[in-house]
């Protein structure tokens, strides 16, 4: 395949067996993260955990009338599902020193040795506080990943494929949450143990991750920013599967040597020039966390318990909204480099305003602070349910991490996406740590807030983010910021672009 640029780049590639398999090891740190998004709100349902770690919960849950929207309002319950993204958080500045000065390839083993040390203690927890460092552990495992590898596919793949080879990420976060609801349904009946085996299963794509790590290449980019420059060509050139890189290896190394001249990447981060991808990497980040999709994943066997159904029922019911996501994040795959990001995103908030706007409704009428939904209404609640996490499947979710990873230029790429993903993790740990309490407090009102963020982001990518598609990522300053009606005016007296130009 050849790809012509819009500025008459001539970047030669073919897909590669090789290539694939870097694309498919490096995405499984998406699986890494997913299993953990998952597996969390199944654990928490069960009796057995809770008995153990968390006996006032499970009393409260055992009271028939117990108030539907509060019975799982606890600070430390919601502690051992939120502790992690805080880790994340504070991990994500150092896996983006680790990602400029070792490269992506040893922060991404760096990530899996975290996350196989955070399940064997989970899984073989007799404390909380050994429950809670386990939960840490996967935390900065989770910031490692989660830096490293958005940036290595983005920097592997073709102009013409980046989105969706990007996707790939999101694309195995969704199958590891449909595991871990899987994994959680079929332990559920493992008394009294059920909860190690769910948690220490976490250490399976870790190993694929620690094993894969060794195996792919390392980006040329990041090698030509070391000043490994032979190294850097000779990856180009595999990864490309062709041996005319000429064209694309001379803008990696103009990239590469802007980086080089930069000496403080995150203070280089503050100028103005940088404002607007850095703007659009955190506010992108947090309305993916305010669409309401990690409290839906995060506590969906919880939430289905909430509505009346049992517990098998429940996790079963998480399973088919696994199998949702799943499916839904393959539309993204197969039409993001068509449609654009733009379209996908203003879709989306249409289809996710309509199912919180309708479940809220439902709730609000329908479910009392005891007593169930009928099962009419339940069923309804789920389809709804599966319609919101479908559109979030191939909008907000994967590009959430893709358009960060593409429009930072090499000098502040890592620094910038650093920010991305601890605005990630910050305002995930905030809607774990919160979300069990705005249930209680809220009831049925949560959807309405959720809807009201939904339009918000609808109107924020009509007016400030601009269409990426098919633009190679270091030339995003003149073919994208300098030509959106807003963000221009902060390269009006740019030197680089100038220069670059």
């Amino acid at each position: 395949q050849v790809k012509m640029t819009n500025a008459g780049e001539n970047f030669k590639s073919r897909i590669t067996a090789y290539v694939v398999a870097c694309w498919i090891l490096a995405a499984f740190g998406g699986l890494m993260f997913g299993y953990d998004i998952g597996i969390s709100g199944g654990v928490t349902g069960m009796d057995d955990f809770l008995i153990k770690f968390f006996p006032k919960v499970h009393e409260r849950k055992l009271h028939a009338k117990e108030n539907n929207y509060c019975k799982y309002d606890d600070q430390l319950l919601q502690l051992f599902t939120s502790s992690l993204y805080l880790a994340a958080l504070v991990a994500s500045f150092g896996a983006s020193k680790a990602c400029s000065k070792l490269g992506r390839k040893p922060t991404i083993l760096m990530a899996s040795a975290f996350f196989i040390a955070g399940a064997a203690l989970s899984a073989s927890a007799e404390h909380k506080w050994m429950l809670i460092l386990g939960r840490i552990l996967f935390g900065i495992g989770v910031g490692f990943g989660n830096e490293a590898v958005p940036v290595f596919l983005t920097e592997i793949a073709p102009v013409q494929h980046r989105g969706a080879v990007n996707i790939l990420f999101q694309l195995f976060v969704t199958i590891g949450i449909l595991l871990a609801n899987l994994v959680n349904y079929g332990t559920s009946t493992m008394h009294p143990n059920g909860w190690r085996a769910s948690l220490g299963l976490a250490a399976v794509p870790a190993v694929i991750l620690f094993i894969g790590s060794l195996v792919i290449t390392e980006t040329p980019a990041s090698l030509v920013e070391r000043g490994k420059e032979a190294d850097g060509k000779a990856a180009l050139k595999k990864i490309r599967g062709v041996d005319d890189v000429d064209a694309e290896y001379e803008q990696i190394k103009i990239a590469s040597e802007t980086a080089r001249q930069v000496q403080k990447p995150f203070r280089n981060l503050m100028k103005k020039a940088s404002m607007p991808p850095l703007i659009i990497a955190i506010v992108m980040q947090v309305f993916q966390q305010f669409t309401g999709i990690n409290a839906v994943m995060f506590y969906a066997p919880v939430l289905f318990q909430t509505l009346g159904f049992k517990a098998d029922a429940s996790l079963l019911s998480a399973v088919i909204t696994g199998l949702v996501n799943v499916s839904s994040t393959f539309v993204s795959i197969f039409t993001v480099d068509k449609l654009g990001r733009r379209k996908l995103l203003l879709q989306a908030c249409i289809q996710m305003f309509i199912s919180q706007m309708a479940i809220g409704g439902i709730l609000l009428f329908h479910l009392g602070e005891t007593g169930t939904l009928n099962k009419k209404l339940g069923i309804v609640v789920v389809v709804l349910v599966c319609t919101f996490v479908m559109s979030f499947a191939w909008s907000w979710g994967p590009l959430g991490w893709l358009i960060p990873s593409e429009t930072f230029p090499l000098e502040t790429r890592t620094a910038g996406f650093a920010f991305a993903v601890s605005s990630n993790m910050l305002f995930t740990f905030l809607i774990a740590q919160v979300f069990l309490s705005m249930l209680c407090h809220l009831r049925a009102y949560i959807f309405f807030f959720f809807s009201a963020w939904i339009l918000v982001m609808g109107l924020f990518v009509v007016f400030l983010l601009p269409e990426t598609k098919g633009v190679p990522i270091d030339l995003m300053v003149e073919r994208v910021w300098k030509k959106h009606p807003v963000w221009k005016r902060f390269f009006s007296n740019d030197p680089r672009s100038s220069e670059m130009a």
